[in-house]
């Protein structure tokens, strides 16, 4: 029964392999919108990469025994997993890799932590970093000060220190990119807080340069009464938080009432649409769940992410993977970064973890090869 569910689904996963390959095709061509996938599909967005889904799926059936299951059919969490590896083996396929983003919360540590020094995934960063390949952090976390962010992050960045004074890294290539797109901080191991504010003008995408301080204050302004009426509708026990780039609502001081998926579901959604109709034509942004608070930002991360590419001499949507845990349409702030590169949809940092071992066996078998 195993042996035949496996040729059954891998079957069916060569078959989408196959429209996806054509969907490439025709995008190659300038004919995106005529492929056999876009017309099942007409949401269907860019490929960067082709995806090896057979082969994906042995290596996940192995881990996970979907094939041997009898009741329980391929669940969401397995398809999830099987397209991670796909584009994991894509990558390293095509290669080389040249830049892996992350997102914060949720992604490298659990919601509302920071980075310590006994997280696993610092070994894997490093050796990322050991191996050539850039790194950037791309986090909705909008500060000002290194400070601030190596408050978040120290258990990397003094890791990152330890080991080029060490010598055991010689291009600490890492960058922090804040506010989804609007402040980048630069590694220097030389700093105090191992972190340097790298001035706006020197790293916009020249679409960022026409955005005007008069065309963000009025955004901004939009989103903020959006938000105002969404707390007296719903009776949210809330604060509104302007900042220089963004605005959203947290906790009010000293409640301890968490709001339900439902308010911050219906308050991005409503503060969405309120945006998007009067203010949103002129300034991209973007509105999310924080998983406690709701915030709206100027830019996305797709522009963070196409920033950091810029960056760093120019890299590729296909040469770059954006890994968070954000990927729903509504509310979530790693979907935009779909539109810079390709990207992994994890659910907690452990999954992080696993995935970057995947990505360190995988190249170790291409060089084997």
């Amino acid at each position: 029964m195993a042996r035949t569910s496996h040729q059954r689904y891998v079957e069916i996963m060569r078959d989408v392999e196959d429209l996806i390959n054509d969907h490439i095709a025709h995008q190659n061509r300038g004919t995106a919108s005529r492929s056999k996938l876009k017309l099942l599909v007409p949401t269907v967005g860019t490929f960067f990469t082709p995806l090896l889904l057979a082969e994906a799926f042995t290596y996940q059936d192995q881990r996970r025994r979907i094939s041997s299951r009898r009741f329980v059919p391929p669940s969401f969490n397995d398809i999830r997993l099987t397209l991670n590896s796909a584009q994991i083996m894509s990558l390293v396929r095509a290669g080389p890799l040249h830049l892996v983003t992350f997102d914060g919360d949720v992604t490298l540590y659990d919601d509302g932590d920071s980075l310590t020094a006994e997280n696993p995934v610092i070994s894997r960063i490093l050796g990322l970093l050991e191996r050539g390949i850039k790194v950037a952090i791309v986090t909705a976390a909008g500060y000002t000060e290194s400070e601030k962010y190596h408050g978040r992050l120290y258990g990397l960045l003094d890791a990152m220190r330890a080991a080029v004074i060490e010598r055991r890294l010689e291009k600490p290539n890492l960058v922090v990119m804040g506010g989804e797109s609007n402040y980048l901080f630069v590694f220097n191991s030389e700093a105090e807080y191992c972190l340097e504010y790298v001035p706006r003008q020197m790293w916009l995408l020249d679409a960022m340069r026409l955005w005007s301080e008069e065309d963000i204050a009025a955004l901004l302004d939009v989103a903020e009464a959006a938000l105002k009426e969404c707390v007296n509708n719903l009776g949210l026990s809330a604060d509104v938080l302007r900042k220089e780039r963004a605005v959203g609502i947290v906790p009010s001081i000293g409640s301890t009432v968490r709001f339900t998926r439902e308010q911050l579901e219906e308050t991005v959604l409503v503060t969405q649409q309120v945006v998007d109709m009067s203010a949103g034509k002129t300034i991209p942004f973007c509105a999310f769940n924080g998983g406690n608070d709701i915030f709206v930002d100027i830019g996305d991360k797709s522009w963070g992410v196409l920033a950091c590419q810029r960056y760093f001499g120019g890299i590729q949507g296909s040469q770059t993977l954006h890994i968070g845990d954000q990927f729903l349409s509504a509310g979530a702030n790693d979907f935009k970064a779909r539109l810079a590169c390709t990207t992994a949809w994890i659910a907690s940092p452990a999954e992080t973890v696993d995935l970057l071992d995947e990505l360190a066996l995988h190249d170790k078998e291409r060089v084997d090869r």
